[in-house]
């Protein structure tokens, strides 16, 4: 990875402290999720304190899983989202509603099980593309969109061909971050579950850990660059 470093977009927000320290060390986005079935579901009065806090910090995302479009609007004005996550099975022309009715960011999140849905990404004229590993049920039964903890096969994405920035996501932890930086070279990481206590709950040795990680990475990165170059 010769590029600029890896973004980290840390997802599952529920707690302003979380939020602050995850923008202290240096979180490009915050993914706060708006979909029942999710246990890191964030209610509106605390995405609405995150956002009052740190705006113009930060990237603030949405997270939304087949909702209809009044009530993505009207959570996006209500909070001041800045990116919207489209974490079902929106279609292109709803992403492109969402971006003109709102005038937010548009992640389109695909999860990844074959070469397939690879190409499927390309449909999407978004801001950002999305790779997650396959849902599976919750405890609850519910299919969890997101936040599973399971990675996927990474080396379904060289095949990808968009210039579309992608953003990698799939139980990525401080323990395989590098390899995943290394392997897929992404705009930016997503991480959820990696680097929790319980669900939507953070923990700080875990962040701390996690973009040290990334860092380390980069740097790496930039030092095996730098000896290919002389």
């Amino acid at each position: 990875m010769n590029g600029p470093a890896a973004k980290v977009k840390i997802c599952g927000m529920t707690r302003v402290a979380d939020a602050e320290l995850a923008v202290e060390l240096g979180a490009w986005a915050l993914g706060m999720i708006f979909y029942a079935g999710s246990p890191r579901r964030c209610g509106l009065p605390e995405a609405i304190v995150i956002a009052s806090r740190l705006r113009r910090r930060v990237e603030l995302c949405g997270v939304f899983v087949n909702e209809s479009l009044p009530r993505i609007a009207a959570v996006s004005e209500q909070v001041g989202l800045s990116m919207i996550q489209l974490h079902g099975d929106e279609g292109p022309s709803f992403c492109a509603e969402v971006a003109r009715r709102t005038g937010a960011k548009v992640v389109k999140a695909v999860q990844i099980a074959g070469a397939g849905d690879v190409r499927g990404l390309e449909r999407y004229h978004v801001d950002f593309h999305l790779a997650d590993a396959t849902a599976r049920p919750g405890t609850g039964g519910q299919r969890l969109r997101g936040g599973t903890g399971a990675t996927f096969d990474w080396s379904l994405l060289a095949a990808r061909r968009s210039a579309t920035p992608l953003i990698l996501s799939g139980g990525l932890t401080p323990e395989n971050v590098a390899e995943a930086i290394e392997t897929v070279h992404p705009y930016a990481v997503d991480v959820a579950s990696g680097v929790e206590q319980a669900p939507g709950r953070k923990d700080e040795a875990k962040l701390r850990a996690l973009f040290a990680a990334v860092a380390a990475a980069t740097s790496a990165a930039a030092q095996a660059g730098a000896k290919a170059v002389a």
